[in-house]
């Protein structure tokens, strides 16, 4: 067992920086996006290549995608749809993603992104009233405000 020492300057960074830095690193990685214009076979090579290269990239940093989470959002009306791999595994396509917890379809639509929120806050509310022996404003409206309102409220700028 390691004994304790005096910092006489700083703080010793090899303890603090270490597991940050891989947190850090961990949820970059986590949330990789990769996109380009698809509408000619130079751009469909040319994202690719990018995925090889990340594929690549992965294998020198002895580092794994979870290719089961790996989709191809194809967007616009006139798109090819072409296949990509990912390796030797080919990625499927997805008719929407969620980036940052928005629903996105391919028309950029949020119709779904609305009706899940008012879904999970119609939850919540449905868990307070049953769980809660009184109805008074003065119970109820804290509750909602922490609970329920932030479900309605989060991405409404979009």
């Amino acid at each position: 067992m390691s004994k304790w020492r005096l910092v006489t300057r700083g703080v010793d960074q090899r303890l603090v920086l270490g597991p940050a830095l891989f947190n850090i690193f961990v949820k970059l990685a986590d949330d990789t996006k990769l996109c380009g214009a698809m509408d000619t076979l130079e751009g469909r090579d040319a994202v690719q290549r990018d995925l090889d290269r990340l594929e690549r990239w992965a294998c020198a940093n002895l580092m794994k995608f979870n290719k089961a989470k790996f989709k191809v959002l194809h967007m616009t009306w006139g798109n090819p749809k072409h296949n990509y791999r990912l390796g030797r595994e080919w990625i499927e396509s997805s008719p929407e993603d969620k980036d940052l917890r928005v629903l996105v379809d391919r028309k950029l639509n949020i119709i779904w992104q609305c009706a899940l929120a008012a879904q999970k806050a119609k939850h919540v509310l449905g868990c307070i009233t049953r769980s809660m022996t009184s109805r008074s404003r003065e119970g109820i409206l804290p509750l909602y405000s922490a609970l329920v309102r932030p479900h309605l409220e989060y991405c409404v700028q979009l």
